[in-house]
């Protein structure tokens, strides 16, 4: 894949001039469940009805991503506190299922619609959002490496030379933009550079060699140092983020979490480094769960899956670290993170469904 692909023609002045001083009042995660303005309410919706799958956020595989995590804290929770493994096999079935879905669905819409998967990638903020994909094939890997080593072998592969084009390919449009600005910063930018901190989870024990995941290791946690610099300097200085990407601020959690069930993989136990990136993942968490009235007050978008999978990966950190710390807190956290979590997927699903029910996603904005 050529990095050429997600850049736009330069802008006139004038066009990015007003482009930047309306980011707020666009939508960037989640089609607007609006009418298509302009057209009688009967034609507008004859249009919304045949154009829906052309509309098909690539942000809704994060609901794959937040169903495979809630998996793994269950299997996880399985052999550290005794749950029934029933409970995380049915939920890495449901989320091979929803990924199996989805990703037809949005085949259909990359041969029926090109122009419309073209624009995403071209989208200074939804193109963050297409390594989810490669993101959940290497979610399915770590759910099926102990029961099917061989068909995680495939995804694992599968799902790290994706994610390692999506990193070259978005990384490059950064440096060569014409289109980026400050305001377009946000937690989502993590997805593409430090998503490379998810392959040793299972390159560990899949993969000939640990270098390769070293390797990908090593770019997660170099840039998400970086990234974390340039997310905390946006949010500081500059405008809050719109209501339908704060959600996104859980992403924040993501980077810490992994890096530390990664890490504990690689050196196989803990050391002063990897209670660092726990610790830092728990008081992240802390300042978040501080802010839960505001995250409460928001509507409902398909952002809001941002909450589950970085939730979840704090929920399997939480219960890695009972497994080497065996303190009674750790394991008090880790039935309480679990609970949230589960509380957390069960509502976004409901959600989501009556969303799908009242044909609010996947609309034109």
């Amino acid at each position: 894949m050529e990095a050429e692909i997600f850049l736009d023609q330069p802008p006139a002045a004038s066009q990015r001039s007003e482009s930047n001083s309306k980011f707020l009042s666009k939508t960037y995660v989640m089609n607007s469940p609006s009418p298509v303005s302009g057209a009688p309410n009967g034609a507008s919706s004859d249009v919304v009805q045949s154009q829906r799958l052309e509309h098909l956020p690539v942000a809704i595989f994060s609901t794959v991503m937040g169903t495979a995590g809630l998996a793994l804290a269950w299997m996880k929770a399985h052999a550290v506190l005794g749950m029934p493994v029933i409970v995380g096999e049915g939920l890495r079935g449901v989320a091979s299922a929803l990924f199996i879905l989805l990703i037809v669905f949005y085949s259909l819409k990359a041969l029926r619609y090109p122009r419309a998967v073209k624009m995403e990638m071209r989208h200074p903020v939804r193109v963050n959002f297409i390594p989810t994909i490669s993101i959940s094939l290497l979610l399915l890997a770590v759910c099926y490496a102990d029961a099917a080593p061989v068909a995680a072998f495939w995804l694992w592969v599968v799902g790290m030379t994706l994610h390692l084009c999506l990193t070259v390919a978005i990384f490059g449009s950064w440096i060569h933009h014409t289109h980026y600005a400050i305001q377009h910063i946000n937690p989502a930018w993590f997805i593409p550079v430090v998503g490379n901190i998810i392959v040793p989870v299972a390159g560990v024990r899949l993969a000939a060699s640990l270098e390769l995941s070293w390797f990908f290791f090593s770019i997660g946690v170099v840039f998400w140092i970086v990234l974390m610099t340039i997310v905390l300097y946006r949010l500081i200085f500059h405008e809050p983020l719109p209501a339908r990407l704060t959600p996104t601020l859980f992403i924040l959690l993501a980077p810490p979490s992994v890096g530390f069930i990664a890490y504990t993989h690689l050196i196989g136990g803990i050391d002063a480094f990897a209670r660092i990136l726990y610790y830092t993942a728990l008081f992240l968490g802390i300042l978040l769960a501080s802010n839960a009235l505001r995250f409460l007050r928001l509507p409902f978008f398909i952002s809001a899956w941002a909450y589950s999978f970085p939730l979840a990966a704090l929920t399997l950190a939480t219960l890695v670290m009972s497994t080497y710390l065996p303190d009674a807190i750790f394991t008090a956290l880790g039935y309480g993170l679990l609970l949230l979590l589960s509380l957390v997927i069960g509502a976004l699903a409901a959600r989501t469904l009556v969303a799908v029910w009242r044909r609010e996603i996947c609309l034109p904005e």
